[in-house]
């Protein structure tokens, strides 16, 4: 559904959001490794996650890096898909067709619109936090 560089954005923000509390950054190496990303890729990420300072944040320096403040980590998920530019993924078409709609619809549109709209819920009401914490719990992972 999203491209590989939003699928590793999505893991990123959510493990940033998780091991940065109490002003601690985050390198490149340890986000790449984290997710299981090529670090030249994961650095490619990450300048467009830091590219506003609205969602993750950086410094440069021996104690520099990565990481999200308590008002980003606050955000809705979809935050990172506008950040990578793949916010309106969720409005398209399930097979790729730009003329899908009600009236003229694909084999798929009258199934597909109720998971769309379950996960624009999804991506607006849940926040980067609410997933980080679900890693502290142990209850689910990034990594393969």
């Amino acid at each position: 559904m999203f491209s590989k560089a939003t699928e590793y954005a999505l893991r990123a923000t959510i493990f940033i959001a998780q091991k940065c509390e109490d002003d601690r950054k985050l390198s490149l190496d340890e986000i790449a490794t984290a997710i299981d990303s090529p670090r030249p890729f994961t650095a490619k990420i990450m300048q467009l996650l830091t590219k506003d300072g609205m969602l993750v944040s950086s410094t440069r320096g021996p104690n520099g890096g990565f990481y999200l403040t308590k008002t980003a980590r606050k955000q809705p998920i979809i935050s990172v898909l506008k950040a990578m530019g793949e916010e309106s993924v969720l409005d398209k078409c399930v097979l790729g067709l730009k003329m899908c709609s009600e009236i003229k619809p694909c084999p798929m549109h009258s199934e597909y619109v109720h998971v769309r709209r379950k996960l624009k819920e999804l991506f607006h009401t849940k926040s980067i936090e609410e997933f980080a914490v679900l890693i502290d719990d142990g209850v689910v992972f990034i990594r393969n």
